[in-house]
């Protein structure tokens, strides 16, 4: 199993789409964002715009990576054949899903401490260390249900197809959850829409722990639901793909 683990972190690595849309584009949006906007306090959580961009760039990364780093690879190992070689191999079927899961919260963590680096460095930003613990935490493990939205994609998905569809879910929850764009500014229907999205809640942790408040009970378990609905979902796709292949 942690040879496997291994040859899944090496191989997303190496991928340029990991790079780009996971490690390059959250530091370079929050670098811009933050020399436009760092100054200003948000109303809504009193945090200096700095802070707020810092918890949405680095939410919108990890988001990213938990999408990108589970449904396109997943899509292309059952295209190829490599799921298929997996089964005969003495891995259970619990230890493929763990490794997969393992990897792809492992490679979440650049963009969470890169952004938070950039923040610090470019505009000052000091939290007590349990804000951070808490915080990088709090975003870290919150990825669980994008990971697995991210396997039944993959599972249920061509390479071909699942890439664009990785893609469009993976811009769609940034830019309706509030990542891009506070929610406060957006029409009362997208509003509502954003308010369900389990984006939101990750986001809205987060700018709760970075205020220095507990997250709201709403949000945890927001979050929580999505995560236990979309691993079911996971688990059933890939059975249904296992018995494909």
């Amino acid at each position: 199993m942690s040879h496997y683990l291994k040859i899944e972190l090496l191989r997303m690595v190496r991928n340029k789409r990991y790079i780009i849309f996971v490690v390059a584009f959250p530091v370079v949006f929050y670098l811009l964002y933050s020399n436009l906007w760092g100054d200003q306090v948000d109303e809504t959580t009193g945090l200096k715009g700095a802070v707020v961009l810092m918890v949405s760039m680095a939410a919108y990364g990890a988001l990213a990576a938990s999408i990108m780093s589970s449904a396109v690879p997943w899509a292309q190992e059952r295209h190829s054949g490599w799921l298929r070689q997996l089964q005969i191999t003495p891995l259970p079927g619990w230890a493929i899903i763990c490794t997969k899961l393992i990897a792809s919260m492992v490679l979440v963590l650049p963009s969470l401490l890169l952004v938070g680096l950039a923040a610090v460095l470019t505009q000052g930003v000091s939290l007590p260390a349990g804000e951070w613990a808490g915080l990088i935490g709090s975003l870290w493990i919150g990825t669980i249900p994008f990971i697995a939205l991210g396997l039944t994609i993959g599972s249920l998905l061509p390479p071909d197809t699942a890439q664009p569809v990785a893609m469009i879910g993976m811009f769609g929850l940034a830019l309706l959850g509030g990542l891009w764009f506070p929610v406060e500014v957006m029409p009362s229907a997208m509003k509502s829409i954003a308010q369900v999205l389990p984006s939101y809640d990750y986001a809205s942790i987060g700018w709760k722990i970075a205020a220095g408040d507990a997250p709201d009970a709403s949000s945890v378990l927001g979050v929580v639901g999505w995560a236990v609905g979309l691993g079911a979902l996971a688990v059933f796709a890939y059975r249904r793909a296992t018995v494909r292949a």
